[in-house]
């Protein structure tokens, strides 16, 4: 078992990434695609632990932060720590929204709105599930 994440070294090529990725998880974190909605492993998932990145597994997400939105993807509230995550604008398929990546490996893990629940934040970090693995407590 991994421990840390300095135990799992980034791949420095395409064909790595390939490699180590199911060809799913290869499209969604590299090549910044998007899963069904509704047909994520974590979409109704309420189990206590980490979610981490699927592709380096730096911690991102806290289960003690998601919710139900309703949107077909696992949605947080807020990330682990500020800098687990990095925000970029997206203007990709007409619309101009934020997209969520790991910072540590730069995958692309889903996007961020701002129509979350008001009392935590208002924040809706909405995941794609083969961007993630959980890490039960």
């Amino acid at each position: 078992m991994i421990d840390t994440v300095a135990d799992v070294a980034l791949p420095t090529s395409d064909e790595e990434w390939r490699a180590r990725l199911s060809p799913e998880q290869y499209k969604v974190l590299r090549r910044a695609g998007t899963e069904p909605p509704f047909s994520g492993e974590y979409v109704d998932t309420d189990a206590d632990g980490l979610y981490r990145c699927a592709a380096c597994h730096s911690p991102l997400f806290d289960s003690g932060t998601k919710f139900h939105s309703g949107s077909g993807w696992p949605s947080f509230t807020e990330a682990v720590a500020p800098d687990a995550v990095e925000l970029v604008e997206d203007r990709s398929h007409g619309m101009r929204r934020t997209e969520v990546r790991c910072a540590r490996c730069h995958s692309h893990l889903g996007h961020v709105f701002p129509d979350g629940p008001r009392d935590r934040g208002g924040q809706r970090f909405c995941m794609n599930s083969l961007a993630l693995d959980l890490e039960n407590r």
